[in-house]
């Protein structure tokens, strides 16, 4: 924004402190004619007694106004350069700490967003406001660090189905031998995985954006409805699923709810024991929110690889595609999805093998009734 040339702060305090030490000696001579000079005569008859020297002034008030007014001007001129020069000195002072924080500000304005204040002392407004811009730029410079990943996972990840797209068709039409047929079935396999990466990135964007109406939603009815879509895959992995709970109502919206249930169900399947697994899905309500929790049988996990699981494009066989690998965004899509309606989310290795995964979500206020319309109406939105 462009804006007009003014004074500086400190010139301002400057001349702040200066005019406060003036008046308050304006106030004080004031207050010296008010209540002492006004009191003495301006006239007065003196008897000397016989043998006493007459030598002397008698304090009348001419005679102190013509004393105290030079005096006063001297010292109201003192005050004024005295103030200037101590209020400069104060106002550099107290504006020292507003200049790191503003030098700050421009270099994270050009890029620079490792700098830091770290601005010394004891807790003031200063100091405060120093904590705070840190605390921003150490959320920022991580989330700039997350999506320079993102970009480059995404790029990879939409660039690879486009590379074996380009080498079927190339085989195809250097080879005039070679089944065409399995080349159509090839390149619809590719195709679809790029499909199903666009919309799962498109999905991670509308969820991140927030633009959805919250209405109530029972996730003990989201929960029986995955496993209802999922068990024909459970069965050809040979997974049993489990479900229990109560009803649980929560606030958000039902399409994207409904996504957040399928990733992890469908992701507690495909990371499995190879056969004889276990899914478990439970639902209860909390004091303070509803709880949703999918656990699964598997390989043990270090909690460093499951610290990293809600990455995008981020697999827990470390990156290994199988049919079902999905396009890695699964957990971040819940993630993405937990955080948007006001949630946590909540991964923990279980001793025994597998995974510990708890969605816990805002309690259904009581003016939030079923008279709600949908947020989103597509009922064949994408599943990962």
């Amino acid at each position: 924004m462009d804006r007009a040339p003014g004074a500086s702060v400190r010139l301002k305090l400057t001349l702040s402190y200066a005019g406060f030490l003036m008046l308050a000696g304006v106030l004080l001579l004031a207050a010296v004619w008010v209540f002492l000079l006004r009191y003495v005569p301006d006239r007065a008859t003196l008897i000397v007694p016989t043998g006493v020297p007459a030598n002397g002034v008698f304090p009348i008030r001419s005679n102190l106004l013509r004393v105290f007014a030079p005096r006063a001007a001297a010292v109201l001129a003192f005050l004024l350069v005295f103030g200037l020069v101590g209020g400069w000195f104060l106002a550099g002072r107290m504006l020292a700490p507003l200049t790191r924080i503003t030098e700050a500000t421009r270099q994270a304005s050009t890029g620079s967003l490792s700098h830091r204040i770290r601005l010394p002392g004891r807790r003031d407004e200063f100091r405060e406001l120093a904590d705070a811009f840190d605390t921003m730029l150490a959320r920022l410079e991580a989330h700039v660090a997350e999506q320079r990943r993102f970009a480059a996972n995404a790029s990879h990840e939409l660039r690879t189905p486009l590379a074996i797209s380009k080498a079927l068709l190339d085989v195809a039409r250097t080879d005039p031998d070679h089944d065409p047929g399995e080349v159509i079935d090839r390149l619809h396999a590719v195709n679809t995985r790029a499909i199903d990466l666009t919309e799962a990135l498109l999905l991670l964007s509308r969820a991140e954006q927030r633009s959805f109406t919250r209405e109530r939603v029972d996730l003990s009815l989201l929960a029986e409805e995955a496993t209802e879509t999922l068990l024909p895959l459970a069965e050809r992995h040979g997974v049993t699923i489990e479900t229990s709970g109560d009803i649980t109502p929560t606030i958000g919206s039902r399409a994207l709810l409904v996504q957040l249930t399928m990733n992890l169900v469908h992701n507690a399947i495909v990371h499995n024991l190879p056969e004889g697994g276990t899914v478990w899905v439970s639902t209860g309500v909390r004091p303070d929110g509803a709880v949703l929790t999918v656990e699964n049988t598997g390989e043990r996990l270090t909690p460093q690889l499951v610290s990293t699981l809600t990455e995008p494009f981020r697999r827990g066989a470390e990156r290994i595609r199988t049919d079902h690998a999905g396009v890695g965004l699964g957990l971040a899509i819940v993630k993405t999805i937990t955080h948007a309606h006001d949630g946590t989310l909540t991964l923990t290795p279980r001793p025994a093998g597998g995974l510990r995964i708890t969605v816990e979500l805002p309690a259904a206020d009581s003016h939030c009734g079923a008279g709600d319309q949908p947020v989103d109406p597509d009922p064949a939105a994408p599943r990962w």
